[in-house]
């Protein structure tokens, strides 16, 4: 039995959690050129996430969590990432593991959360480095890159990578503790810099097989023991949760746009006030409505998807895909808003002074995520709609040639 089995846990109401991000936007944006400068977001910022429950919303009950919905952290994050892009980006990452731990045989968690249910796990699941398979789990030598939020994760990373496995390459995902990496500072980037996601070194390191698993499996075998919330793909938490962070950007980028424009005289005196400027108007509008599109699109597919977890049910494929797929078009559709709004600020918004640059600069390396790939699976997602088996390689989770 785990050690914190028992705890009771006074667990919040969606409503009392989102507001506890969004009281904390100012604060977030006055600490928000300093997590760029430092590369990394402050121990007190992370405290202060701790503090509120943030970590806890998709952690296992009987490890002390809340055991939520996800759409209660993608709308947290909705919010954090108004104020500051690089805190709430360690907040999506760092807090969507416990979700994968509930994967995971609960002697993981219990090694874990056994004496401190507070620790956290960073990640970085491209396979950079190389695994090898041997009797009892795994081996794993190399560099693995961006692991954001790694300087806070006191319960290591979980590490994704490829092995032979029964004539077949299978993608999994490794739990390594922090004894069993050192990070290397490296990232100097154009935009998220505050998100510390740096490089993990790896030697040599053993991973018993109860450590690992199929990262993109999706079937009774993965999560077919699993409680409610974790009948959930964990590639479908992790990329809607990615999507969030992003519209909260694009949303920040809204607000400073506001307050930019709201005392500014336009140099057209027949205009005089910039909120009589009819483009800078009509530029507003249509990015707000492209951006109130996709947080709409990911919180109604998160709750249809969930509709079926909360049974006790896996979700169909062809909700998979509908949702998995949709989700993506979220980094392009919030960047074109974002950029849409920050032509119209000229001369004064490219000063490395304003924070609409940095708002700007975040959500550029943001959409570039991985997880925002709309041309791929736009690909997968017409193929699919046009009738076309899905290929070996997919992230549905789906056997290859699966209609």
């Amino acid at each position: 039995m785990s050690k914190m089995e028992n705890i009771a846990v006074n667990i919040p109401t969606e409503a009392e959690i989102v507001k506890r991000a969004e009281a904390m936007i100012p604060m977030l944006r006055e600490r928000a050129e300093d997590c760029e400068k430092n590369r990394m977001v402050s121990k007190e910022t992370i405290q202060a996430f701790t503090e509120a429950g943030f970590f806890k919303i998709l952690q296992p009950k009987r490890w002390g969590g809340y055991e939520m919905s996800p759409n209660v952290l993608n709308k947290v994050l909705m919010e954090l990432a108004r104020g500051c892009p690089s805190s709430a980006w360690n907040v999506m990452v760092l807090g969507v593991h416990p979700f994968e731990v509930g994967l995971l045989p609960t002697q993981c968690g219990d090694e874990l959360w056994g004496d401190d249910s507070n620790k956290l796990v960073s990640s970085s699941y491209a396979p950079f480095g190389t695994v090898k398979a041997v009797e009892g789990g795994y081996v794993l030598n190399g560099e693995w890159l961006t692991s954001s939020g790694c300087d806070h994760a006191a319960g290591g990373a979980f590490v994704g990578g490829r092995v032979q496995e029964n004539g077949e390459v299978v993608f999994r995902s490794f739990w390594i503790q922090r004894s069993d990496f050192e990070i290397v500072d490296d990232w100097f980037v154009v935009g998220l810099a505050g998100t510390g996601s740096k490089k993990l070194i790896i030697k040599e390191v053993f991973v018993p097989t109860y450590r690992s698993h199929a990262i993109g499996a999706y079937d009774e075998s993965s999560h077919g023991g699993v409680e409610n919330l974790y009948k959930m793909p964990f590639f479908y938490v992790f990329y809607a949760a990615v999507s969030s962070v992003i519209i909260g950007m694009a949303r920040g980028m809204v607000d400073l746009y506001i307050d930019h424009m709201v005392p500014r005289q336009n140099i057209n005196q027949a205009v005089g006030a910039a909120v009589n400027d009819p483009f800078i108007k009509s530029r507003l509008g249509e990015a707000y409505a492209k951006i109130l599109g996709a947080t709409s699109r990911v919180l109604q597919n998160t709750d249809e998807a969930w509709t079926y977890a909360a049974k006790g049910e896996l979700v169909p494929l062809d909700i998979r895909i509908r949702h998995f797929a949709t989700n993506q078009f979220t980094g392009g559709e919030c960047f074109e808003a974002a950029h849409m709004i920050f032509k119209k600020t000229s001369t004064r918004g490219i000063w490395m002074n304003s924070p609409i640059q940095r708002q700007m600069r975040d959500i550029l390396v943001g959409a570039n995520h991985i997880t925002q790939n709309q041309d791929n699976i736009g690909d997968l997602l017409g193929g699919h709609l046009l009738g076309n088996p899905l290929p070996a390689a997919n992230p549905f989770g789906a056997k290859p040639g699966a209609k």
